[in-house]
């Protein structure tokens, strides 16, 4: 048996060792490339897969073609490529949702994103904006945590819906400032809005790129960015780390990821060139038109990202008792 189990094992040594050579002889890639959206076009994981896709196109020589496939809060898109070949040809754009906080809100999941995916690249790093009514009469994240402690319950908070980015944002902080708001979920955030400017709702938590315009028109006031970094969107507004949360960080990240099993050669290929383009200044500059701050990391990095991402909103969900089974 043990004799059976050696040779077995020295097959399976030798499959890989195969697949590593081929991998380095072929001129990767030699066909287009699919980059897997798991949403709808136009959101931020969308835009920004879309900016990258040209430039890695020519870098890589083949072209990278972004095809949506939605649903399920991006565990469509994303078990798709968990079970697609490992060889270089369907990659995910990987997100917050997909990979990290849907870990924390399902019990159980079509794919694993630790087990199932091999790290590529993060590419950019979007934060939200806490943004209030302009009648509430708070001025700063200070002011939001006093009067919530004064009125426990009282202070109407809107969401996406239970489980969403902006709901997980409101739980973490409601946990690290210990004051209790009234959260509100709704279906998506088209919605959101309009209450909140007439009032109906008094703030979210939500991407800047949405709520930009509202406050530079004067019709929302933004307290605090949710990233331990200032926005270059808004430069004047502080984190809410800054603003006397120390620590809290609530930004969305987006990064490209491929199948488990994919040869170290070409990830290694792919590594360099979603880097390289991710970094080029077209890009970040369209990055930061989007409200999204360009970051790249080692795969080592990205791996590590997000095995601290889903600890940390698994504590969260499991705090606020967030199940969407």
């Amino acid at each position: 048996m043990h004799h059976v189990l050696c040779a077995a094992m020295l097959i399976a040594a030798s499959f890989v060792a195969a697949a590593a050579e081929a991998a380095q002889r072929l001129d990767y890639p030699t066909r287009p490339v699919r980059l897997i959206v798991p949403f709808a076009p136009g959101g931020s994981v969308d835009i920004s897969s879309r900016i990258l896709a040209g430039p890695l196109s020519e870098i890589l020589g083949q072209q990278v073609v972004v095809d949506n496939r939605a649903g399920a809060s991006g565990s469509i898109g994303a078990s798709m490529v968990a079970r697609s070949t490992p060889d270089g040809y369907t990659l995910v754009a990987g997100s917050s949702g997909s990979m990290t906080a849907n870990r924390a809100v399902y019990s159980k999941l079509p794919y694993d994103s630790l087990r199932d995916f091999v790290p590529i690249s993060m590419i950019n790093v979007t934060p939200m904006v806490v943004v209030t009514y302009p009648g509430l009469p708070v001025a700063s994240i200070k002011d939001l945590v006093e009067l919530a402690r004064a009125q426990p319950g009282k202070i109407t908070v809107a969401s996406a819906g239970v489980g969403s980015s902006n709901h997980l944002a409101l739980e973490l902080f409601q946990s690290m400032v210990g004051a209790k708001l009234l959260h509100v979920p709704y279906k998506g955030t088209g919605a959101v809005y309009g209450d909140l400017i007439g009032g109906q709702v008094q703030a979210m938590f939500d991407q800047i790129a949405s709520a930009v315009g509202h406050i530079n028109g004067g019709k929302l006031r933004a307290l605090a960015v949710t990233s331990l970094n200032r926005s270059s969107v808004l430069p004047n507004t502080p984190t809410v780390d800054e603003s006397g949360v120390k620590g809290y960080d609530a930004a969305s990240f987006t990064g490209v990821l491929a199948p488990t099993g994919t040869p170290q050669p070409i990830v290694d290929r792919l590594h360099q060139a979603v880097v390289k383009a991710a970094r080029l200044p077209a890009v970040t500059e369209r990055f930061k038109e989007l409200a999204a701050d360009p970051k790249t990391t080692t795969q080592q990095e990205f791996a590590q990202f997000m095995r601290d991402d889903i600890a940390k909103w698994q504590k969260v969900a499991q705090m606020a008792n967030i199940k969407l089974d």
